[in-house]
This record gives structure tokens, sequence and C-alpha cells, in this order.
């Protein structure tokens, strides 16, 4: 059986198709259950612009580097 090769992660950033190097984790309590995690990936350029776009809404629950993310989170 041959596994398929890792998929390149990209920013989520508009026009944006660098390698993301972290993921903003959010969730919006109005329309997510409290389980629910959302994910934004994050270049290095964008990560600070993206977190701070979730928090300033009230959104943010952790920015971690893509190597952590689990199934759960995607």
């Amino acid at each position: 059986m041959t596994s398929s090769p890792p998929q390149r992660l990209v920013c989520s950033a508009k026009a944006c198709r660098a390698r993301a190097t972290d993921a903003v984790v959010w969730r919006n309590p109005a329309l997510h259950a409290a389980s629910r995690r959302k994910v934004w990936l994050a270049c290095q350029e964008h990560r600070e612009h993206l977190r701070d776009f979730v928090q300033l809404r009230g959104f943010l629950l952790e920015v971690v580097p893509v190597d952590q993310l689990t199934e759960a989170d995607g």
C-alpha cells in the first residue's frame, strides 16, 4: 500500500500562497458548539493579522504551530 505524500499547508490569508507555519484556532460562540474548533492556517507574515482579527471579536482560542494540530482541529 502506498501512502500519499503530506499535503503542503497554505496560509488562509486572502491571495497568500505561502507555507503555513501556525494555526489560528477559533470559535464563534454564537454559532458554534463549545466543542467546535475552526482553524485558519497562517504563514509568519500573516499570523498576527489573522490572530488579531479573531481576537478582536472574542473568538480566539489559541495559536499553535501547524505540527501540533490534531485530527480534531481540522
